[in-house]
Order: structure tokens, then C-alpha cells, then sequence
């Protein structure tokens, strides 16, 4: 296949883009076979999403798609990494408009941050920064998809949250850098992760006792 000139190498995983785009040109596709691949998340879930349709969905030939991933997952991956670029971007620009006031400020904002994306952005409710449902056990091969590692779409060394707590850490702000904080970090997120499931489980707009009840767990936690 020839190689797209619009684009450079990128092999730091298997989940990784197998190019990433420079020229003007490459950059749209692959914005739009990102955005096609959230479009068909919310409409028919991750367990029936195929690279074909996506290709489809975003008007490319099926050969474009592979040019920059290497299946499924790497498109996925490509999704959720976008996903958590865009959520820090917003977050840090809260951060620096608000100033708030130590890790409970922080909570409180990147809470509202994640609702509203997930209230807002396409896709996002199937997959923030690592599938939220789990993909069906025993897909046919036939699809001629690879299984999809789903605990680790945003770094191969790392599962989703402690990839997700490594970039909060780096985003700095009000969060401590004390000895131990990097790994309660992390447990938040996993608690987090679980009460907002639960918050979009009952209610489509998140429902809003679990979410305040979210944010109190949260900043308790990380206070002490």
C-alpha cells in the first residue's frame, strides 16, 4: 500500500496510529474518521462497530483508514486519546480562569468538565478515555477485527485510569505532589468511574444526587 505523504510514523504501540497526519489534507480524514467512528458509537454500540463502516461514515476508501490505524482498536484508542487531550484542555482552561482553591476545587471542576462532555460530545458516552461498556463476549472472527485490549486503549504500560491520573498529575494546578498522591489519584478515578456509570445508568443527563454524592467522595478522599 503506498505510503500517504501527509503523514509521519508513529510506533509507540500496537494501539497507537500507525501514522499520525502533518499535511492539512491527511488532518481532515482524520478528524472525520474519528468523528465517523463516535457517531456510530452512539448509534450502534462498540460491539458493532467495523473499520468499513467508518471508512464509510467518513467518506474515505477503507485503504485511507488503514493508512493511519491498524484495526478496531488502534481507532478506538485513537477516539479515547483525543477524548482525554480534549478534557485536559478544558480543564486547565477552567483551572486557569477560576484559580480554585486546593484538591477540592479541582474536583469540583473536573467533575463538571467530564459531565459535560459526556452530556455533549459524540461518542463520548460509549467511550470517555477507555470503553465504558464492555465489549460482547465472543465476537465472530469473521468480523476480521482484532479483540480489543479495553483496559488499555490510552497507554500500553499503563490501564486507562493510571494513564488518566499520570496526566492530571502533569496538568499541576491545585493537585499535591506529595509522596503517595499519584496512586490516590488513581483510586479516585476508579471510584469516580464507577458512581458517574451508575449516574448515566439511571438518568441519560447523569443523575444528579449520584454526581454531587461523586463529587463529596472525591474530595474527602483526596483532602485527608
Amino acid at each position: 500500500m503506498k505510503a500517504d505523504t501527509g503523514s509521519r510514523d508513529q510506533s509507540t504501540g500496537s494501539t497507537s496510529p500507525r501514522r499520525l497526519p502533518v499535511q492539512q489534507r491527511s488532518l481532515e480524514r482524520y478528524e472525520r474518521l474519528l468523528d465517523a467512528c463516535a457517531g456510530l458509537l452512539d448509534e450502534a454500540g462498540p460491539g458493532a462497530l467495523t473499520t468499513k463502516e467508518v471508512a464509510q461514515r467518513a467518506q474515505v476508501p477503507i485503504g485511507t483508514l488503514y493508512q493511519f490505524f491498524s484495526g478496531k482498536d488502534s481507532l478506538l484508542a485513537a477516539l479515547a486519546a483525543r477524548n482525554l487531550d480534549r478534557y485536559l484542555d478544558r480543564l486547565a482552561r477552567r483551572i486557569g480562569a477560576e484559580h480554585p482553591e486546593g484538591v477540592t476545587g479541582f474536583v469540583d471542576l473536573a467533575v463538571e468538565e467530564f459531565i459535560a462532555m459526556k452530556r455533549a460530545v459524540p461518542g463520548f458516552g460509549h467511550l470517555d478515555f477507555g470503553l465504558v461498556d464492555q465489549l460482547p463476549p465472543g465476537l465472530p472472527e469473521s468480523l476480521a477485527e482484532p479483540r480489543v485490549d479495553v483496559e488499555h486503549l490510552l497507554d500500553e504500560r499503563l490501564d486507562n485510569n493510571a494513564a488518566v491520573a499520570e496526566r492530571l498529575q502533569a496538568l499541576g494546578g491545585p493537585l499535591p505532589t506529595t509522596e503517595g498522591f499519584p496512586l490516590a489519584l488513581r483510586v479516585a478515578l476508579e471510584a469516580a468511574d464507577a458512581v458517574l456509570k451508575l449516574a448515566f445508568r439511571t438518568d441519560p443527563e447523569g443523575d444528579p444526587a449520584l454526581i454531587a454524592e461523586c463529587k463529596r467522595l472525591l474530595r474527602r478522599y483526596l483532602a485527608d
